[in-house]
C-alpha cells in the first residue's frame, strides 16, 4: 500500500501525468487520495481543487462508478463543514457531462456532412447496399456511435447525483435543480424509457422520506418550503409526461401531485392548479373518460375565470365552448350507474373524483346544470350554443340529426373540437331513440338508419344501429325490442319500471305509461289537497297562520342564535388556539430535547471516533513503514534478479537489506556498462560502413529525381495560376453586375438614410430635453428631502438634548433619595445597637443577682446541714475546687449530697429530734422548744457525743432536705 502524500503533491503529480497523456494513472492517484481515511482530515481548500480534477477526468475517461464512489465520499467528508463546496463539485460534474455530449452531437454533425460527397446524388452504392440490411441511416449509425456513449453517461451522472443528494434537507435545492436538469435531458432527447426510471426513482426517494426521518439533516415534508419544492418538480414532471404523450406516466404524476396538495397545509398557486386541471383533461381525454374529462375542463374553467380577470374574451370563448361541449359529449348511457357496478369501479370513481377535489363522482346531468348556473352559455361560440338546445331543450326526433349535421360539419373543420365528434354523435344517437320512444311504438329500421343518416365517415348501418340498441338495452336505458322478421323496431313500455331518469335528463313531449302509472297517488293526493282547500278555506288560513306564527318566532330567536353561535364559534377558535400552542410548544421542546440529545450523541461519537482514528493511524503508519520496506527490498530484488541476472533464493532476500541489495546493483551496474560500451563501439563501426556504401549508390540517382521533380513543380504552377486568374475574372464580372444592380437604388438609399437621421436627431432632441427635465426635477426634489432631513434632524437634536436634561435630574433626585434613606438606616441601625446593649447590659445584672441569691441559698444550706459556722459569700467569691470565683456543677452536687448524708445520720443518732419537716402536735412542738432554749443559753457549750446538736432547720421543706435528699437517706439504709 502507498504512503498517504499530502493533495498538494497528488494534484501536481496528477497535472504531470495528464500532461504526458497518461489520464488514467493520474485519476488512479486522485481516486485514492479521495477514498482514503485520512483524507477525512484534510482541510476542504485543499480537496476541493482534488475533486475538481477528479471529476474531470472521470468525465473524460467515462468512468461512472468511479466518479459515484468519489463524490459519495467527499458528501460525506464535507456535509457537516461546507454545503456550497458539494454543490461546485456536482454541479461541475453535470456541467462537463453536457458539454460532452453538446461536442458528441457536433462531431456526429461533421461526420455526417463530411460523409456527403455529392449533394446531387440521392443515393450511393454503399447506402443502397445498406439499406438491404439495415433500416438505419448513416446519421443514426454515426450517433449510436458516437453520442449514444455520451448520453449514457450523461443519463447515469443524474441518476448518480440523485442519489446522492437524496434526504438531505440541506441539499435539498440541488436535488430539486438536477432533477429538473434531468426532466429537461428527457424532454430534449426524447428518452421516454429514461423518463419512466426517473419518475420512478424520483417516486422512490419521496417514499423514503419518511422512513429515513429519523436520520440528521433529513427532509421534513411538514416544512411549506420542502413541500413547494417537490411540488414545482412533480408538476414539471406531469408536463414533461404530457409533452412525451406518456398518459400512464402523467396520471401516476397527478396522484403524487395529489399526495403532497393534501399533506400541504396551503393550496398552490393558481395556475400551478390550473395546469393541474389542463393536463388532467389530456389524460381524461387519451383514457376515453368524458365524463372525468368534463368534470376537470368545468374546473379549470371555473378557477381561471375566478383567478385570471385579465383573460381576455377570445380565451374565455375557448374555454367556455371546450368546457360547455366537454359535458354535452359525455355518453348519456356509460354515465349512468345501473347498479351493477362492482366495487373496483365504484373506488376508481371515488378516487378520480378526489384527483379534482370532488366529494363524490359527478354525472353529466350535475355538469351541465352547474355549467349553466355559472351562465356558460352566455360565452360560448354561437353554434355550441344551438348544439345545447337541440340535444338538451328541444323535441323533434325526425330532424334531430339533420339539424346537428351542420354544426357538426363545424366541429370536424375545428382541430380543436374534432376529437368531440365521436362521443357527440353516440350522445345523438340515444337522444333520436329516447324521443322515438315518446312518440311511436313501432318504427321501420329503415326509416331509423333514414333518421340517422350522416356524412361519411360517421354514418351508420343496420348492424351499427343493432349493436348501439342492443348496449342501451343492456344498460338499462332503452327498451327496444328487434324483430328481424319485419325489419321494426318495437318500444316497449313496462307500467311497473323502475324510475329511470335517464329519459327526463332531455326534452320531454309527454309523460310515459310507466311514469304515469308510478305518479298516480301522488296525482290523486294533489288534486284531494286541492280540493279541499277550496271546501274549506279556513284550513288555508289556519296554515298561513301558522307559518306566519312560525316566521315571528324564528325572527325573534335569531338574534339570540346567533349570538349564542358566535359565542360558541369564539370558544371553539379559543380552544384550537390554546391547543395549537400547546403543540407547538410540545414540539418545540421535543425538538430541543431531541437536539440535545443528538449533540451529546454526536460528541460521544466525535471523541470514540477521534479516539478510533489515532489508534488506526498509529497501526496504518507502522505497517505502511514496515511494507515500504519489504516492498522496496522485493523490488530491488526483482530487478536484480530480472535484468542482471543475479541468483537470489527466498533466504537470500530475507536476509539482505537494502543496502546490500544496493551494492550488488551497483556493481551489476558497471558490469552491464563495461558490456554495453563494447557492444556499442562494434555496432557504430558497423553502422558507418553501411551509411558509407548506401550513400555510394543513391549518388547517381539524385540528379534524375532533381528533374522529374522540376517538370511536376512546372505544370503545378501553370495549372494554378490559370485557375487563380479565371476565379478572378469570374470574381470581378459579378462584382460589376453586383454594382450596376446597386446603383439603381443609391439614391432612394440616400433618402432613406438622410431621413432616418433626421427623425433619430429628432428623437435624441426631444429624449435629452426631457432627461434634463427630470434631472431638474429630480434635483429640486432631492434639495427638498435634504432639507426636510436637515430640519428633522435638527428636531430630533432639540428632542434628544431635552430628554437627555430630564434624565440627568431625574438621576440625580433618585442619588439623592438614596442618600436620605440610607442615612435613616444608618441612624436607625446604630439606635438598635445602643437599645440591645443597654436591654443585654440589664439581662446580665439581672443573672447576676440571681445567681448570687442562689450561692447564698446554697451555702446557708450547706451550713445548717454540716453545723459548720462559716460565713455565707456571695456567689463570685464562693472558692470552688476549680480554682475560680464559682463553684462548678459538680462542686454543687457533691455539697448537695454531703449535706443530705449529714442529715440522715443525724437523724438515725438523735432519737429525739423528729423530722421537723412533718406534721408535730403542739405539746411536741413546745418540747422541743424547751431543749432548744438550753442550747442558746450556752452556745460554747461543747454538745455530747452521744447526744449531737440539732441541725439548723432549713428555709425550704423538712429536715431531710428535697427529693435528694430522701433517696440519699433511703440508700443509707440499705
Amino acid at each position: 500500500m502507498a504512503p498517504f502524500a499530502k493533495p498538494e503533491s497528488v494534484l501536481r503529480r496528477a497535472d504531470e501525468l495528464i500532461a504526458v497523456g497518461q489520464n488514467a494513472a493520474a485519476l488512479e492517484a486522485l481516486h485514492d487520495v479521495i477514498i482514503s481515511k485520512r483524507s477525512r482530515s484534510v482541510p476542504l481548500a485543499s480537496l476541493e481543487p482534488i475533486m475538481l480534477k477528479f471529476v474531470e477526468l472521470c468525465v473524460s475517461l467515462r468512468k461512472g462508478k468511479i466518479a459515484k464512489e468519489g463524490l459519495h465520499q467527499y458528501k460525506n467528508i464535507s456535509q457537516n463543514t461546507s454545503i456550497a463546496t458539494i454543490e461546485l463539485v456536482i454541479r461541475k460534474f453535470i456541467q462537463l457531462s453536457e458539454e460532452k455530449v453538446q461536442e458528441a452531437q457536433a462531431k456526429a454533425d461533421q461526420i455526417t456532412l463530411d460523409g456527403l460527397d455529392d449533394l446531387e446524388a440521392t443515393e450511393t452504392p454503399e447506402s443502397i447496399l445498406l439499406s438491404t440490411v439495415s433500416g438505419e441511416q448513416n446519421k443514426d449509425r454515426t450517433d449510436r456511435a458516437v453520442v449514444t456513449p455520451w448520453l449514457k453517461f450523461l443519463w447515469e451522472a443524474y441518476r448518480t447525483v440523485l442519489d446522492i443528494l437524496r434526504n438531505n434537507a440541506r441539499l435539498e435545492a440541488l436535488y430539486q435543480t438536477t432533477a429538473h436538469q434531468a426532466f429537461h435531458f428527457c424532454l430534449k432527447y426524447t428518452r421516454k424509457t429514461e423518463f419512466r426510471r426517473l419518475c420512478d426513482l424520483l417516486r422512490n426517494h419521496l417514499q423514503n422520506i419518511a422512513k429515513y426521518a429519523h436520520q440528521p439533516h433529513s427532509i421534513n415534508l411538514n416544512e411549506p418550503e420542502s413541500l413547494q419544492r417537490h411540488l414545482d418538480t412533480r408538476f414539471q414532471q406531469l408536463n414533461g409526461a404530457a409533452e412525451l404523450e406518456l398518459w400512464q406516466e402523467a396520471f401516476r404524476s397527478v396522484e403524487d401531485i395529489h399526495n403532497l396538495m393534501t399533506m400541504s397545509k396551503k393550496m398552490p398557486k393558481p395556475f400551478m392548479m390550473a395546469n393541474y386541471y389542463e393536463k388532467l383533461t389530456k389524460i381524461f381525454m387519451v383514457s376515453d373518460n368524458y365524463l372525468f374529462h368534463a368534470a376537470a375542463w368545468n374546473k379549470y374553467y371555473t378557477l381561471v375565470k375566478t383567478q385570471n380577470k385579465s383573460v381576455t374574451d377570445e380565451e374565455q370563448t375557448r374555454m367556455a365552448s371546450l368546457a360547455l361541449l366537454s359535458a354535452l359529449a359525455i355518453p348519456v348511457i356509460s354515465s349512468k350507474d345501473n347498479g351493477y357496478d362492482v366495487d373496483e369501479s365504484k373506488n376508481k370513481s371515488h378516487r378520480l373524483a378526489a384527483l379534482l377535489g370532488l366529494s363524490r363522482s359527478p354525472n353529466r346531468a350535475g355538469l351541465l346544470k352547474e355549467a349553466l348556473s355559472k351562465n356558460i352559455l352566455k360565452h360560448v361560440r354561437p353554434e355550441l350554443r344551438e348544439l345545447y338546445n337541440i340535444l338538451e331543450v328541444q323535441f323533434h326526433p325526425l330532424s334531430i340529426c339533420k339539424k346537428i349535421e351542420p354544426i357538426m360539419n363545424k366541429l370536424t373543420e375545428d382541430p380543436e373540437l374534432v376529437k368531440y365528434v365521436k362521443p357527440l354523435h353516440q350522445v345523438i344517437l340515444t337522444r333520436l331513440f329516447q324521443q322515438l320512444s315518446q312518440v311511436y311504438t313501432t318504427v321501420k329500421l329503415d326509416f331509423v338508419i333514414q333518421l340517422a343518416s350522416f356524412a361519411a365517415p360517421f354514418n351508420y348501418d343496420s348492424a351499427t344501429i343493432e349493436k348501439f340498441i342492443m348496449q342501451g338495452c343492456k344498460k338499462g336505458e332503452l327498451s327496444i325490442r328487434i324483430d328481424h322478421a319485419t325489419q321494426s323496431l318495437t318500444f316497449e313500455t313496462d307500467l311497473f319500471a323502475s324510475d329511470n331518469k335517464t329519459v327526463t335528463d332531455g326534452p320531454v313531449l309527454q309523460s310515459l305509461p310507466s311514469d304515469l302509472m308510478r305518479t298516480q297517488l301522488t296525482r290523486l293526493a294533489t288534486c284531494l289537497n286541492t280540493t279541499v282547500s277550496m271546501i274549506s278555506p279556513e284550513v288555508v288560513e289556519a296554515k298561513k297562520e301558522a307559518k306566519k306564527a312560525a316566521f315571528v318566532k324564528a325572527l325573534a330567536s335569531m338574534k339570540e342564535e346567533h349570538k349564542l353561535a358566535l359565542e360558541r364559534k369564539a370558544i371553539i377558535e379559543r380552544k384550537k388556539e390554546l391547543i395549537e400552542t400547546m403543540l407547538a410548544r410540545k414540539e418545540k421542546e421535543e425538538a430541543r430535547e431531541k437536539a440535545l440529545r443528538l449533540q451529546a450523541e454526536q460528541e460521544t461519537l466525535k471523541i470514540r471516533l477521534a479516539e478510533e482514528r489515532r489508534k488506526r493511524e498509529e497501526e496504518r503508519i507502522r505497517a505502511e513503514q514496515e511494507a515500504i520496506r519489504k516492498t522496496e527490498s522485493l523490488k530491488l530484488a526483482e530487478s536484480l534478479k530480472n535484468k542482471a541476472g543475479v541468483e537470489l533464493n527466498d533466504e537470500d532476500l530475507e536476509n539482505l537489506d537494502k543496502d546490500k541489495l544496493v551494492a550488488i546493483q551497483i556493481k551489476q551496474l558497471e558490469k552491464e556498462k563495461s558490456e554495453m560500451a563494447s557492444r556499442t563501439k562494434a555496432i557504430g563501426k558497423r553502422l558507418d560502413h553501411v551509411e558509407r556504401a548506401i550513400r555510394l549508390e543513391e549518388r547517381p540517382l539524385l540528379a534524375k529525381d532533381y528533374e522529374r521533380q522540376q517538370k511536376a513543380d512546372r505544370v503545378y504552377h501553370d495549372a494554378a495560376v490559370k485557375a487563380h486568374h479565371e476565379a478572378a475574372v469570374t470574381k470581378h464580372t459579378h462584382e460589376l453586375e453586383l454594382k450596376r444592380r446597386m446603383v439603381k437604388i443609391l439614391d432612394d438609399y440616400r433618402k432613406v438614410r438622410h431621413d432616418m437621421e433626421e427623425k433619430r436627431q429628432e428623437e435624441f432632441a426631444q429624449k435629452r430635453e426631457a432627461a434634463r427635465l427630470r434631472i431638474e426635477e429630480e434635483k429640486k426634489r432631492r434639495i427638498q428631502l435634504y432639507r426636510e432631513h436637515k430640519a428633522e434632524m435638527e428636531a430630533r437634536k432639540v428632542r434628544e438634548e431635552k430628554e437627555r436634561v430630564e434624565r440627568e435630574a431625574e438621576t440625580e433626585r433618585r442619588a439623592a433619595e438614596e442618600e436620605k434613606r440610607r442615612a435613616e438606616r444608618e441612624a436607625q441601625t446604630a439606635k438598635d445597637k445602643v437599645e440591645e446593649e443597654e436591654r443585654t447590659r440589664r439581662l446580665d445584672a439581672i443573672a447576676a443577682k440571681t445567681r448570687e441569691k442562689d450561692a447564698q441559698i446554697e451555702a446557708r444550706l450547706s451550713s445548717s446541714r454540716t453545723g459548720s459556722a462559716a460565713p455565707v459569700l456571695p456567689s463570685k467569691f464562693v472558692p470552688s475546687s476549680s480554682g475560680g470565683e464559682r463553684p462548678s456543677w459538680r462542686e454543687r452536687e457533691a455539697a448537695k449530697n454531703a449535706a443530705a448524708t449529714a442529715g440522715a445520720t443525724a437523724g438515725e443518732t438523735s432519737a429525739a429530734s423528729p423530722s421537723t419537716g412533718a406534721y408535730r402536735p403542739p405539746a411536741a412542738r413546745s418540747s422541743e422548744s424547751a431543749r432548744r432554749e438550753p442550747a442558746r443559753e450556752a452556745p460554747h457549750e461543747t454538745p455530747r457525743e452521744e447526744e449531737p446538736a440539732p441541725a439548723r432547720r432549713p428555709l425550704f421543706g423538712n429536715s431531710a432536705g428535697g427529693w435528694r435528699d430522701r433517696e440519699a437517706a433511703k440508700n443509707a439504709n440499705q
